[in-house]
């Protein structure tokens, strides 16, 4: 079976989130991992919009000062609720009140994307939100989601790619970009500036 994407340029992943990878390995495509440590904290006024935004660019400029000569992906996504931000849960009950606070109701999934070339000065990024709405389930059907273990390393406490698929009555936007990174603006992206081409134009 022929692949749909082919490299033409030096790809560098800076994450280590295995969603995120799962889905370049999908597309077929060659890439690097690096994922970038900074530090992850919103400021004071900061709009999630924002927040997500500079996280992208900071991990892509953190990743390119060791790939200077690649294109670097980095993506931050965060869970919005009203006003606040949800981060990972600290713990199983920091879980279930989290998802005791979204039934219900609905929440904001907000990806930043960053595509980011050094030598070449090349920056671009963009913010991808999805809208999500939950059905008002009991206590007790939190507890017993968190109990699988699944809402361990999850902003927001869940994962709609996984058993979490079940809280979820519906959705507004992007579905990968509420697993954790937009794919079709991603690929745009990239066939844009030429660092990806499809199976029909790999020889050109």
């Amino acid at each position: 079976m022929e692949q749909i994407f082919y490299n033409r340029e030096k790809i560098v992943l800076a994450s280590g989130s295995p969603r995120r990878r799962k889905y370049f390995e999908d597309l077929g495509l060659s890439f690097s991992v690096h994922p970038a440590d900074i530090e992850e904290r919103q400021q004071p006024g900061e709009s999630s919009q924002s927040y997500v935004t500079r996280l992208a660019e900071e991990k892509a400029r953190a990743s390119a000062v060791t790939w200077g000569d690649a294109w670097i992906v980095a993506a931050d996504t965060v869970i919005r609720f009203r006003d606040r931000i949800l981060e990972k849960p600290a713990d199983k009950e920091d879980a279930r009140k989290m998802l005791m606070l979204l039934s219900g109701t609905d929440h904001l999934v907000q990806t930043g994307v960053c595509l980011f070339h050094r030598r070449r000065r090349i920056r671009e990024v963009m913010l991808v939100s999805s809208q999500v709405f939950f059905w008002e389930f009991s206590d007790d059907t939190a507890r017993a989601y968190v109990e699988s273990g699944e809402s361990v390393d999850k902003a927001g406490s869940y994962g709609i790619q996984g058993k979490g698929a079940f809280l979820v009555r519906r959705i507004t936007g992007s579905y990968s970009n509420i697993v954790g990174l937009p794919l079709c603006e991603t690929v745009e992206l990239l066939l844009r500036h030429g660092v990806i081409c499809t199976y029909r134009d790999r020889g050109k």
